[in-house]
């Protein structure tokens, strides 16, 4: 029997105000112990998916980063189902129960509430494995929980006879003069908890409730297979009603199981406090007894001879109310609606929008970047920089071929794009340099050079030799030099490599791993760029043939996934290489294709783009909201590193596919694209240097900014300007760095 937990992150228990509120709600707050409900809640039931099944998370969009920070904090996986809109228990329940009979059609699905208090764990699972016995025979079960006291503040269910039980009603929460009776008559109250298998609460949400049921079946299409997902728009139309009026007060399979075990929904400030766990930060009391206090950080509760107390104070708002009157907060908060509709929630951040980061980035690249990187970053000699100093200072390092070519593409793109700064000589130097101090008698470039320039590594990497025909079609491009010897140049670069290639057209490269991919995706870019310069028909024959042996050999067409290293005769590389998938290359070749593809309106090669993008979407860091640097090819991380180049290529083939796209995916993408900005601004510093290395703890290795990264950031603004034209969205200006 597999096993399916769903917990319902739904409700914002307004009784527990100011501390519970619409963006931060109870279940997420530590109401009685360290950890807040939500994460007690996921550690009761995560052992009992052990068997097959999976731990589920239902919340509504707004509450994804508690979610997710929450289970990273306890190291708990799940599969999060986002609502779009609040629809009420029953289309949360249907949601999770459809996902799970997609994957397990004998899945039983355990229905528990983010924020109820249960202390004792191995019970709670006890009686939850007695109720999957009998929910394999059909029946709903809900869990009773034996009264403690006459309480106003729970529903109740009247059992037909002792132990496991048919349920006869299920009753509202009564005054105390009635629920006293219901004590007597052996009434249990509804804790809300449901044990049922995901086939029949299908068939009885078909039955009952067919609008919910449809609703939430259009929603689940297309959703993937991320492990956070946002149901779709359809979910919006689905019933707002709960699962009780739904189905549970219709059904015939209806049963109760009387558990005895500690049971609180924490509803209000004063079960908070008869918890014994709820006080929170610092406080002082004289003479004061039987008081709650909490006190947000910074802040400090002081009460001196009174009773019977709740003093909540969060930063902007404090609460005083005798626990007895605690369920009358409620009132309190209708009034506050009125006078102070502010104050029901707390203030927060709205995220940069896509035209706002992009026209941010404009500007930093006009006045930051390319004025500091065309001075400080290259010498007389037309040598550009490794790297720059956090406090803008050269350093002096050893210069690679790769950072020289890709430092004159950068501001050959400035020039294209209207800046005014002194492009052309940076690209007419730089140029000059190259081909000067770098280039081989064989017309190759060297890896390597020493500051002073003597060679260190006299290698012809194919990469490097990739950017060098890549700096010359930008040169060429530029109209700078000349151009004819550029091309001469790039041709006979070009048929060198063509003439080492294997049968299949692979390039094996130098160093300790001859065999991988990364070389040929700088190829087809080189390739693609002498095609828009107009460069000879050689050039778009080796496009087509790098894009056919990329198809065949270093992707695994129907998953989107990239793979990195290869042995001799290009199979996959064998043991944890050739698990390797790095997203920042997915999303490269992703980009990549896309643009083959509009050049060769091939529908076939747009399609694996799409699938590439959709892979590397799963190593986009949930927790960090950032692109890692390396997953697995399952789609597992291997590491919370994150580099910046990454999310320049995530928002590079974000912003491609949505130009290539239409409605809903295209605000999709653009969506991602957003979000790809956002993760990106995290890296750039605003005196035109930035920060390569994030750490999982969301700081940064402190260390100078590597030159490499321009040609990756330049890349990016490219492509947003480029979007920007197609779809106006109304960042830039026609010369947007002029």
């Amino acid at each position: 029997m597999a096993i399916f937990p769903v917990i319902m992150c739904g409700g914002s228990g307004t009784r527990l105000w100011p501390a519970s509120r619409p963006s931060r709600p109870k279940q997420f707050i530590p109401l009685a112990g360290n950890r807040s409900l939500f994460q007690e809640a996921a550690l009761r039931v995560a052992s009992l998916a052990n068997g097959g099944g999976r731990l589920i998370v239902v919340g509504g969009v707004s509450h994804r980063r508690w979610i997710v920070d929450q289970l990273e904090a306890i190291d708990l996986k799940a599969q999060i189902l986002l609502e779009p809109e609040a629809r009420d228990s029953a289309a949360a329940m249907a949601a999770a129960a459809a996902w799970t009979h997609a994957q397990d059609p004998s899945g039983v699905n355990v229905f528990v509430a983010s924020d109820h208090h249960i202390t004792d764990h191995d019970a709670f699972r006890r009686a939850v494995i007695e109720a999957a016995s009998t929910a394999l025979k059909g029946r709903i079960v809900t869990l009773g929980v034996k009264p403690t006291e006459p309480s106003a503040a729970y529903g109740y269910i009247r059992p037909a006879g002792k132990g496991l039980s048919v349920v006869e009603a299920f009753v509202e929460k009564p005054d105390t003069r009635t629920a006293a009776q219901y004590l007597k008559e052996g009434y249990l109250w509804n804790s809300g908890n449901f044990i049922v298998s995901s086939r029949i609460l299908g068939l009885e949400l078909e039955k009952y409730a067919p609008a919910v049921a449809q609703s939430v079946e259009l929603s689940l299409v297309n959703i993937g297979d991320a492990s956070v997902a946002v149901l779709g728009s359809a979910f919006r139309d689905a019933p707002k009603t709960s699962i009780d009026y739904a189905v549970m007060e219709r059904t015939e399979r209806a049963s109760v199981l009387p558990v005895d075990f500690q049971w609180s929904d924490l509803g209000a400030w004063d079960s908070v406090a008869a918890s014994g766990e709820g006080e929170l930060g610092l406080h002082v009391f004289e003479d004061a007894e039987g008081c709650l206090a909490r006190a947000s950080d910074g802040m400090l509760v002081a009460a001196v001879g009174v009773r019977n107390l709740a003093i909540i104070a969060e930063r902007d708002a404090v609460l005083v109310c005798d626990l007895s009157r605690a369920q009358d907060i409620k009132k309190v908060v209708e009034r506050i609606r009125e006078t102070s509709p502010r104050h029901l929630d707390f203030a927060s951040s709205v995220a940069e929008s896509l035209p706002q980061g992009g026209k941010r980035f404009i500007e930093w690249m006009r006045l930051r970047v390319l004025p500091l990187w065309a001075t400080v970053g290259q010498d007389a000699d037309g040598a550009f920089s490794e790297l720059i100093s956090q406090e803008g200072r050269a350093v002096r390092a050893n210069r690679r071929a790769r950072v020289q070519s890709r430092q004159i593409q950068v501001f050959a793109e400035a020039g294209r794009l209207g800046w005014s700064g002194p492009w052309s000589s940076a690209v007419e130097k730089g140029a000059a340099c190259l081909l000067r101090e770098y280039v081989r008698d064989d017309g190759q470039v060297s890896a390597l050079l020493a500051p002073d320039g003597s060679v260190i590594d006299n290698d012809a990497y194919v990469y490097d030799q990739a950017f060098l025909m890549f700096a010359l079609a930008a040169a060429h491009g530029a109209g700078l030099g000349d151009a004819a010897a550029y091309e001469a140049r790039a041709v006979r670069v070009r048929e060198l490599l063509k003439a080492r290639a294997g049968s299949n057209g692979a390039l094996t490269e130098a160093g300790s791993r001859p065999f991988q991919s990364n070389a040929h995706m700088h190829l087809l870019e080189a390739c693609l760029a002498w095609e828009e310069v107009g460069g000879d028909e050689g050039w778009e024959s080796w496009s087509d043939q790098l894009v056919e042996l990329a198809i065949s050999t270093f992707i695994d067409e129907g998953r989107g996934c990239l793979y990195e290293f290869f042995s001799e005769d290009w199979s996959r590389a064998a043991g944890s290489d050739g698990r390797l998938v790095e997203p920042g290359h997915q999303f490269e070749w992703a980009w990549l294709l896309a643009r083959f593809a509009r050049k060769r309106s091939s529908a076939h090669v747009l399609g694996v783009a799409r699938r590439l993008y959709a892979f590397g979407m799963k190593g986009v860091s949930e927790r960090l909201d950032v692109a890692v640097d390396v997953i697995e090819d399952c789609g597992g991380q291997r590491g919370d590193r994150a580099r910046l180049w990454p999310q320049t290529e995530w928002l590079k083939a974000a912003l491609l596919l949505a130009e290539l796209s239409e409605d809903g995916e295209r605000q999709r993408l653009l969506s991602d694209a957003a979000r790809a900005m956002r993760a990106l601004w995290w890296y750039l510093a605003p005196d035109g240097v930035w920060r390569d290395k994030r750490l999982g703890d969301r700081t940064f290795v402190d260390e100078p900014a590597p030159a490499s990264s321009l040609y990756h950031i330049m890349g990016a603004l490219a492509q947003l300007v480029s979007t920007d034209r197609a779809l106006g969205l109304g960042i830039a200006e026609s010369r947007p760095l002029a």
